[in-house]
């Protein structure tokens, strides 16, 4: 797998800044770019909430190995324009354009948490662009996951019947997030924070700040979603998909991966004991990573 004709119009890899490419006449899609601008193209989607920030955690790694990561921010999220009404089955409307603007033909995809969902809605809507699927603690399909925890009851509650208090709760949580320390956010993905590297937890901050900066409305949609039919077939994807969970992981539990992993014929899964949701990414990235050399 290779980029085909690397861009060479720009290069802002690891920078904070963004390319922003039109969708249509309405709406717009941001990313950011980081490791090697001549390496294999890997896209990597963020969870929810989240944006293009957090693929900086995968930078150095990414160096290492000889890939090029396009980290987009979802509809909604960052820079790209909200799309209140899109589903999941809509992945490849927001992702298709970012691969056309970094001349990209084929890349390979890692999905965090929240960005579970959409890896696995393109490699069933639309293959032909998506060479391999890595997915990170990733969420899994309400009619097989146990009953997640109370908090995500409430913003999924929230998502569905009065949208409106959920955006003024995430108003509220990035008004604090920006003046508390890291950890703040951190504690929300891991029950371990003091062990997340100092760089790491200001990622992981700038990553949610991110992610409100302009909108709300990209993880009011999200969490209605996780509630609601996926809309897609996950018995008849065929691209090669690999599962890393940790065994402790509260956010999103086990058993909904060890389950698609029965589904999907295709998929394998990798376990990390003893690890819970962010440990399982900061853990795995190496790894996966060296998976795309």
């Amino acid at each position: 797998m290779s980029a085909s004709n690397p861009p060479q119009r720009r290069s802002r890899l690891g920078s904070q800044q963004a390319n922003v490419v039109p969708v249509d006449s309405d709406r717009q899609i941001a990313y950011a770019e980081y490791g090697r601008p001549d390496g294999v193209p890997v896209v990597f989607l963020h969870g929810t909430p989240g944006s293009r920030r957090l693929g900086a955690l995968l930078g150095t790694a990414a160096q290492e190995n000889g890939v090029r990561v396009l980290a987009p921010d979802r509809p909604g999220y960052g820079r790209s324009s909200p799309w209140p009404n899109r589903s999941v089955c809509d992945a490849a409307e927001f992702i298709t354009p970012v691969l056309d603007d970094a001349d990209v033909q084929t890349a390979g995809l890692i999905a965090f948490s929240g960005g579970g969902p959409y890896a696995l809605s393109i490699v069933a809507t639309k293959p032909e662009r998506i060479s391999q699927v890595d997915i990170i603690s990733g969420a899994t399909p309400p009619t097989v996951s146990e009953e997640p925890p109370a908090i995500q009851r409430l913003l999924v509650g929230l998502a569905t019947t009065t949208p409106s208090v959920l955006r003024g709760l995430f108003r509220g949580q990035t008004w604090l997030a920006e003046r508390l320390d890291p950890s703040f956010v951190v504690g929300q993905y891991t029950a371990t924070d003091d062990a997340v590297p100092n760089a790491a937890a200001e990622i992981v901050k700038e990553d949610f700040v991110e992610a409100f900066a302009r909108h709300r409305s990209g993880a009011v949609t999200e969490f209605r979603n996780t509630a609601t039919d996926w809309g897609i077939d996950v018995e008849e994807i065929d691209v090669d998909v690999r599962f890393w969970h940790g065994s402790n992981d509260t956010n999103v539990p086990i058993a909904g991966a060890r389950h698609l992993e029965r589904k999907i014929p295709s998929a394998e899964l990798r376990v990390l004991d003893g690890v819970d949701h962010l440990q399982t990414l900061l853990r795995s990235i190496p790894d996966v990573l060296e998976g795309y050399r």
